[in-house]
């Protein structure tokens, strides 16, 4: 006998899940790209009466275009979006400042996420991919081999193959060639792996979401004490991070991710791959710009994460603050006496009956009441206005004015450029105390700094050395910042023959000179 029942169990289980209803829906198609029209990697959140206009306006453009009937929901934008909320695509939350928002859920990320997989073109079989999968085989059998000399023999061999490479390398072996083909598969699996991102840290936000609705129904059910309630969620909110798949996967993640230098090391990799010259054939401007905030994307995932963690101990926190449960009985006691008043009155009531409820509180008979209040800042004049004149600033030209701003950078930019030439010191602060008076401001120091931040050739090092700058009044201050110069120079190494040479000249003809 098939196990066909069973599979057909499994499969209406995952039919029912909110990813594939999304899918399935006769506006599938319209849903999504409502959700891809208003939701973006720069805006996760949209405030909810901007996306109810935009709703309203992207349904009345489909019908204006000639849609069918049947392709575009019925309803308004709040209606809409209220039936996305139920069907668990779009979740509603609070900004700061109070304000209602709207953000898709995981399910509708994954949905998302499927349709811009099918969107794109499909990859094939390729060396890329069977190299792909060779290695994530033997990294994964090399973390999780419990034979500790097989761990050791895959280590070695790992460490030989590598070294060959490099001696290779550096003996000036050719480098393999990587073609188009290539660089396709590889940016296609990079960018499929950087698009689930956003699910994954939404899947471990709803789990906080949804332990903290649990907890406030089990408070409000006053079935437990809330003592052991409390209790609960702090150990819940503890092993969530182990308890679920979601929450061990954010534990690896956050733990690798807290490496700076392996982050580091992730930006500069994905700045390498696209500046590769087929890079630019292969990726839109769009998959560029995603790769490129990768790094971004996670740590705002991170902060996602731990937000709703943090807003869901606080909603926790002022619950039990304000929680009045001797007034929540009052209440509920005073609720069930009303509900028995009047089923007793509906039995003898007939269908026309009224009976006259005072709506307001009772009016209460007061002799006096006074509608003014002395206010003492009343009697108190306003302050006398400064007359202009009196305090005229000095005029000041263009050129104060100038002097008075931030760095030159359009001015120091050059400059640096040739830093390290024969003719030219080897040091920024050198080359700082051949500039003109407008350019040695003490200012024009962190503008020579910045730029050395910027420019391919130069290098900020530990050491310090000694600036002397010039105020614009004339006076002159010794300020001490970090050396700028090469990277390929020495920290404290004598310069190179070429620079030697020139001073030896310039003190040549200095004697003839005199």
């Amino acid at each position: 006998m098939s196990s066909i029942v069973g599979e057909r169990a499994r499969v209406r289980t995952a039919f029912e899940q909110p990813t594939l209803s999304l899918l399935h829906q006769g506006h599938a198609a319209t849903v999504i790209a409502v959700f891809r029209t208003t939701f973006s990697r720069d805006s996760p959140v949209v405030p909810a009466p901007r996306l109810h206009a935009m709703v309203d306006a992207l349904m009345d453009e489909l019908r204006l275009a000639g849609l069918p009937v049947k392709d575009v929901p019925v309803g308004s934008g709040r209606d809409l979006c209220r039936k996305w909320l139920s069907g668990q695509w779009l979740i509603r939350s609070l900004a700061e400042e109070g304000a209602e928002q709207y953000a898709l859920t995981s399910h509708a990320q994954d949905a998302l996420r499927l349709v811009e997989q099918l969107m794109r073109e499909r990859t094939t079989l390729s060396e890329h991919r069977i190299a792909t999968i060779l290695e994530q085989a033997r990294r994964f059998n090399r973390a999780a081999n419990p034979d500790r000399a097989a761990r050791v023999s895959i280590l070695d061999s790992e460490i030989a193959r590598l070294t060959e490479e490099r001696d290779r390398l550096n003996a000036g072996g050719e480098m393999d060639p990587v073609d188009g083909d290539y660089m396709l598969q590889g940016f296609a699996e990079l960018t499929a792996l950087v698009a689930g991102l956003p699910s994954d840290f939404a899947r471990v936000s709803e789990s906080f979401t949804s332990l903290r609705e649990q907890i406030f129904l089990a408070l409000r059910g006053e079935e437990r004490p809330a003592g052991e309630i409390i209790d609960e969620y702090l150990l819940r909110a503890e092993t969530l991070e182990e308890a679920t798949q979601e929450g061990r996967a954010f534990r690896g993640a956050f733990d690798l991710l807290r490496d700076q230098a392996l982050v580091e090391q992730l930006r500069e990799d994905i700045a390498a791959l696209l500046e590769h010259p087929l890079a630019e054939q292969i990726l839109t401007a769009a998959d560029r710009a995603e790769l490129r905030g990768t790094v971004s994307l996670i740590s705002q995932g991170l902060s996602q994460v731990i937000g709703e963690r943090a807003r869901a101990t606080s909603a926790l926190r002022e619950f039990i603050v304000t929680h009045d449960l001797t007034r929540d009985r009052e209440l509920d006691a005073t609720l069930r006496a009303l509900e028995s008043e009047v089923v007793t009155w509906m039995q003898h009531a007939g269908p026309n009956s009224k009976v006259a409820l005072p709506l307001g509180a009772p009016q209460i008979e007061v002799a006096l009441l006074r509608e003014r209040f002395h206010d003492s800042a009343a009697p108190t004049p306003p302050p006398r206005l400064v007359d202009p004149t009196e305090h005229r600033p000095d005029e000041l030209s263009m050129r104060d004015l100038l002097m008075q701003g931030g760095p030159s950078l359009e001015a120091l930019r050059p400059r640096l450029q040739e830093l390290g030439l024969p003719f030219l010191p080897a040091t920024a602060a050198a080359l700082f105390q051949d500039l003109p008076e407008e350019l040695r401001r003490p200012v024009e120091i962190f503008g020579v700094l910045h730029l050395a931040a910027n420019l391919d050739g130069l290098a900020v090092h530990e050491d310090k050395e000694v600036y002397e700058a010039v105020r614009p009044d004339g006076t002159t201050r010794s300020l001490t910042a970090p050396r700028v110069a090469r990277p390929s120079d020495a920290l404290h190494g004598p310069p190179s023959e070429a620079v030697e040479t020139t001073a030896a000249n310039n003190a040549l003809a200095q004697e003839g000179g005199q």
